[in-house]
């Protein structure tokens, strides 16, 4: 099985320093808020990740869309998905935030894809969120990570 390309320069990309079941485990020991909102690892790779928010009345707020704060919890767990694929370092936190919400949400699964487009002691990403059955984005965000010396 042939590794996967990185986008930029064409090259293999890097494996990525954390399994998705590793990841899932981490949540499940340490993060358990990912599980009150039902959030779903779906795929690590080096710098990436895709997670899913579940469809859930309870996610919803007045007219029948997802609700902002669940949009926000979703991109940040995404963009740790990513900082971990990139780094190996799960004592990674939120430095910063910033979310534009696009349109509304429908109401429905909602799918997060995230990237890293810088590394080091302060990592940058960008998350895409958008309704699962496809549409436009539904909301963008960018964050930067800091992110702990090893050893």
């Amino acid at each position: 099985m042939s590794k996967p390309l990185d986008s930029v320069s064409g090259a293999a990309a890097p494996e990525a320093r954390i399994s998705l079941d590793e990841f899932r485990e981490l949540l499940d020991r340490l993060h358990p808020f990912a599980a009150v909102l039902g959030i779903e690892a779906l795929e690590i790779r080096y710098g990436q990740a895709t997670l899913r928010l579940p469809p859930n009345p309870a996610h919803q707020r007045l007219g029948g869309i997802v609700a902002g704060p669940m949009l926000m919890g979703l991109a940040d767990l995404a963009l740790y998905a990513a900082v971990l694929g990139a780094t190996g370092v799960a004592e990674s936190v939120t430095a910063s935030l910033t979310i534009n919400f696009l349109r509304g949400a429908p109401a429905g699964g909602i799918l997060a894809q995230a990237r890293i487009l810088k590394t080091g002691r302060m990592t940058a990403g960008e998350v895409l969120l958008s309704p699962e059955g496809g549409g436009e984005p539904v909301a963008q965000a960018v964050s930067t990570w800091s992110v702990p010396r090893k050893g």
